[in-house]
């Protein structure tokens, strides 16, 4: 049986990396008597499949992970068992049974949603609604992209899906695929650099608000969270 679980990240286990949260959810399995399959051979090890990491020094609502079960009691009674054996920080937000046939996780990430809010003495000093308006309006946004490798100019206006702003917040919904990839540090650089400012270091606050699959196609895509491609149990 395949299960997807949710969960959020938050304060001080914001600075703890993507390999320590997927040896922290191993140890939890055990410590919650989850009955997770493991692989056979050699080396067994928890069937589990985490969907798009989660940068250092981000918080999020929304992040996924998919696990093998070879028994299961119900969606509440899981939820509330990992729950009990979690650290401060770390809150599983719901289990939910997937359908034999969904991609894992880490394949169906297509999309994000982020808030950028900023630090004390560091908000922007121009208008950012106004800023915000005037940057979806252009017919390109390009950018210089840091790859492993090496560099490349990209045109960031097709990966940003939606961009908004209150005065003191930026709403961010761009693509997270392995293709696109956008981080929301990214899009924030060009649009300080659009108005003719660099962005001040450790300046934004940045949840994760959710994650999401396209459920359409790549022309007319139809974007739902990995929460609702399963159900309760």
């Amino acid at each position: 049986m395949k299960l997807r679980i949710k969960f959020s990240k938050h304060g001080v286990m914001k600075f703890i990396g993507h390999l320590d949260v997927m040896r922290y959810f191993q140890k939890a399995m055990r410590r919650a008597d989850i009955d997770i399959a493991y692989s056979t051979g050699f080396s067994p090890h928890q069937i589990m499949s985490f969907a798009a990491p989660l940068g250092v020094g981000l918080e999020s609502n929304g992040e996924y992970f998919d696990i093998e079960a070879n028994s299961v009691t119900n969606s509440a009674d899981m939820t509330d068992r990992l729950n009990a054996v979690m650290v401060d920080g770390i809150h599983v937000e719901s289990v939910r049974m997937l359908p034999e046939e969904a991609e894992n996780a880490m394949a169906s990430v297509a999309a994000a949603k982020y808030t950028i809010r900023f630090s004390s003495g560091k908000e922007p000093t121009f208008a950012l609604p106004e800023a915000v308006n005037a940057f979806m309006a252009k017919n390109a946004i390009l950018v210089t992209k840091q790859t492993k490798k090496s560099e490349k100019e990209l045109d960031l206006k097709p990966y940003i899906y939606e961009m908004k702003a209150e005065p003191e917040s930026v709403q961010l919904f761009v693509d997270a695929s392995s293709s696109g990839n956008i981080k929301p540090s990214l899009v924030m650089e060009a649009l300080y650099k659009e108005n003719g400012f660099e962005l001040p270091e450790f300046a934004l606050q940045i949840t994760r608000e959710d994650t999401f699959t396209n459920t359409g196609t790549e022309e007319a895509p139809v974007f739902v969270p990995l929460e609702d491609i399963g159900n309760e149990f």
